[in-house]
């Protein structure tokens, strides 16, 4: 018998404005400090300009759809079998999904120059919804990187 626990996952609250909890994460993910309010003014500010930028009544609907579409399916892993490393695409988990599309989301905003992190938010969050951006190209390439590696799947375990 295992004498190891598996971590417990705690829930969120949903956040202030919304009332979800996948903008709290989001929140939580550009939070710098602790600094929290500042997030949180950063974060609605910009989902108010994205939404507005992209005339639609519902923000955080087009919130929801420019998160779901920069989610990837499948990535690879590295595997070691017999002195040799293969790239073995494998599906991601749901958690893991949201998480890598918040990250890949807030990196891409915070590295567009000469733009407030307001703006690069409202403008990353926007090239999500559109199907186009940076966000899009790296999801894009995590799935042709597991697409050329399909040949490798058998080795999933």
């Amino acid at each position: 018998m295992s004498r190891r626990h598996r971590a417990q996952k705690r829930k969120v609250q949903p956040d202030i404005k919304f009332s979800n909890e996948e903008v709290t994460k989001f929140i939580n993910r550009v939070m710098l400090s602790g600094k929290k309010s500042v997030a949180q003014r950063l974060v609605y500010d910009s989902i108010t300009k994205f939404a507005k930028n992209i005339k639609t009544e519902d923000p955080l609907e087009a919130f929801l759809q420019a998160l779901e579409n920069a989610k990837p399916h499948l990535e690879v892993k590295s595997r070691r079998i017999g002195g040799a490393t293969y790239q073995v695409p494998i599906e991601i988990a749901p958690e893991r999904r949201t998480s890598l599309a918040m990250k890949w989301i807030i990196g891409n905003a915070r590295s567009k120059v000469g733009r407030g992190m307001e703006d690069g938010l409202s403008m990353e969050l926007a090239d999500c919804f559109n199907n186009q951006g940076s966000t899009i190209k790296k999801k894009d390439d995590t799935h042709r990187m597991a697409e050329a590696n399909k040949a490798f799947a058998h080795y999933k375990w």
